[in-house]
């Protein structure tokens, strides 16, 4: 068994042990889903997301790549394909992280300290610059809507088509849902 393959199993192994709940995507070990819950000190608070892993064949030497599958309102997220803008993921990545890092660490810091001059989501980003109260309603207001741990299994369709075209107080200008409009 090659280097990487046996740090690839050690880590994941680790994270299972951990408090996470971990459930593979398919029969081998570089894809699963990560159950993460919103920092308590934080307005992510109570929230929990489902996260997307899938790591390359040269990890951990190659980052690994993570996205949000149940919606999150964060500059640094992108709303639609849930894909997180995190230099020490992107950029800055080294063997010496492993997976446990991502979630204990990476990820909580990714929402605690939000960075809106470099945005995947520019519509938050402006909202928290122009208005922080209103940025943080809204994020609390995703977090109650695709964020509760009982809806964590659930396919992301199954939670947004219906619900997002009959309620109206998700007006964001240009961004609105796609759909009929409200008469």
């Amino acid at each position: 068994m090659s280097s990487p393959s046996k740090r690839r199993e050690m880590d994941l192994m680790k994270l299972m042990m951990s408090d996470y709940k971990v459930e593979m995507i398919n029969d081998g070990m570089q894809e699963f889903y990560v159950d993460f819950n919103g920092p308590s000190e934080s307005i992510y608070n109570g929230g929990v997301w489902r996260i997307r892993v899938e790591l390359p064949d040269a990890y951990p030497y190659k980052s690994p790549s993570i996205g949000f599958v149940n919606k999150i309102y964060h500059p640094n997220v992108d709303e639609m394909s849930g894909s997180v803008c995190l230099d020490v993921i992107n950029q800055t990545w080294s063997p010496m992280f492993d997976l446990v890092n991502v979630f204990e660490v990476f990820l909580p810091q990714l929402l605690l300290y939000p960075n809106p001059s470099d945005p995947l989501n520019g519509e938050a980003a402006a909202l928290m610059m122009r208005d922080r109260t209103a940025y943080e309603q809204r994020v609390k207001e995703y977090c109650e809507k695709y964020a509760k741990a009982e809806d964590i299994g659930a396919p992301p369709e199954d939670k947004s088509s219906d619900e997002e075209l009959s309620e109206d107080e998700y007006d964001s200008g240009d961004d609105a849902v796609v759909g009929d409009p409200d008469p």
